[in-house]
């Protein structure tokens, strides 16, 4: 069954959860050429955008489909991220994530020999989950585990293993399956970009979409992505902003009362509940991305969700999406453009670390030790950045000293949104660079934090 995973892709899908999923197809593209100097989508330099293409024929339907879906996130506080079949996810509803949309492609798209599974597998067995050996990626949804083949699971789950399987490469893979850890500095976005490169070069597909779930999901393609490789990327999230949890305690769809976690994410739960309430042979890839665009930050709840993308080859966004995810017979009679309901409540992804252990603290038994040590490990977890946010500031700037301390707001602000401690060095060189410290060293005054 190895072997038969590593021959040349008709059609491609491939799925990062939290991060992406991808379709593709037969082979015919010439080789994308390099460009030395990186652009922003929004300044000049790249190539003119080709031309639009005809509409798939008939004939299509009958091209080889493939699929890799990657959730790149282990723990069950994580659960949303590994639901998702086709996608890339980060999270445990990534799993979720993962595990949901392989049954999508199982209903109608590529033969399981022809879908490659990434995934950490740790959450249907977890003793945090209420329902032992299930995965539920919807507050009423059915089991979206079993059956999911494991591929990749656990330490297999590598950047190099996922490019060998990308590749063809047999030789470079190890282990017996493959899943990508996303939520660690093992994926770069000119890596990723340069095996679609190569993947391209090598003439083993005709086109190819991919679904990214993550935070700042857009960084990995804006001004990187060529728009000559046959391949429409959409992801969660611009370059800046986080992506958002949906189904999570306390929203106006929670998951069931013994759940602590959310169970998906909300741009991976728009697209799939979009596939499966529509008949694919009559929606385009360009409808699905307005649905999910709309549903995953609505207009008038400024507040909450983010800025769904697109990146690379757009002419074939007419295509209809069965050539890529299948097509479920027993959806031949949907009527299309059924409104799926909102998702109010959502909350950034962030945040769904810090409800699920709140969560699991307010359900133990009052004045236990195990308590105390549930609400230490909030505490630890919410602090812990802001603390080593402080103290990258004072090793460059001097300690903050009583006056100082008014701004810890700002840290936390710094630390809610995501930026990395080599960012805030960065920053804080560039702001007291050659500032002589004296008697506000850390090293005299002491650390605030």
């Amino acid at each position: 069954m190895m072997n038969s995973r590593f021959a040349m892709a008709a059609w491609w899908l491939c799925g990062f959860l939290p991060l992406l999923a991808v379709a593709a197809a037969a082979a015919d593209g010439a080789k994308g050429s390099s460009e030395p100097l990186i652009r922003l989508s929004t300044e000049n330099g790249h190539a003119p955008t080709p031309a639009p293409r005809p509409a798939a024929s008939a004939a299509e339907e009958g091209v080889m489909k493939w699929a890799v879906l990657v959730a790149g996130s282990s723990g069950y506080g994580n659960y949303r991220h590994q639901r998702l079949c086709v996608v890339v996810d980060a999270r445990h509803d990534v799993q979720a994530d993962v595990c949901h949309a392989y049954q999508i492609l199982k209903k109608g798209g590529p033969k399981d020999d022809n879908i490659v599974v990434f995934m950490y597998n740790d959450i249907a067995d977890s003793p945090h989950n209420p329902r032992r050996g299930v995965v539920i990626n919807h507050p009423k949804g059915k089991d979206v585990y079993h059956g999911v083949p494991k591929d990749y699971t656990g330490e297999q789950v590598t950047a190099k293993n996922l490019y060998a399987v990308l590749l063809g490469n047999k030789t470079a893979v190890t282990g017996g399956t493959i899943l990508i850890k996303l939520d660690g500095p093992n994926v770069y976005a000119d890596d990723f970009i340069k095996v679609l490169r190569q993947k391209h070069a090598s003439k083993s597909y005709s086109k190819m979409i991919i679904y990214v779930e993550a935070c700042e999901s857009g960084s990995i393609f804006e001004g990187l992505l060529p728009q000559d490789l046959n391949i429409y990327v959409t992801t969660a999230a611009n370059a800046v902003e986080g992506s958002w949890a949906a189904y999570c305690p306390r929203m106006e769809m929670p998951p069931p009362p013994e759940y602590d976690t959310c169970l998906g994410d909300l741009y991976s739960v728009s697209w799939m509940e979009d596939s499966e309430t529509h008949n694919l042979k009559k929606e385009t890839i360009k409808q699905q991305y307005e649905v999910v665009k709309a549903r995953t930050a609505p207009l008038n709840e400024s507040s909450i969700g983010s800025h769904v993308m697109e990146y690379g080859d757009t002419t074939f966004k007419g295509d209809m999406l069965f050539l890529y995810q299948g097509f479920d017979p027993a959806k031949s009679y949907i009527p299309n453009r059924q409104r799926l309901p909102s998702l109010k409540g959502a909350i950034n992804q962030r945040d769904a670390d810090i409800l699920f252990m709140w969560n699991k603290y307010e359900k133990l038994n009052g004045g236990s030790e195990e308590k105390q040590r549930a609400l230490r490990e909030v505490k630890l977890f919410y602090t812990g950045s802001i603390w080593t946010a402080v103290r990258v500031f004072e090793s460059q700037c001097g300690s903050l000293t009583w006056y100082g301390m008014k701004h810890m707001r700002a840290f936390a602000n710094i630390c809610n949104n995501g930026v990395s401690k080599t960012k805030m060095k960065e920053a804080s060189i560039s702001a007291c660079d050659g500032y002589d410290l004296g008697k506000w060293s850390p090293l005299v005054q002491g650390h605030s934090a």
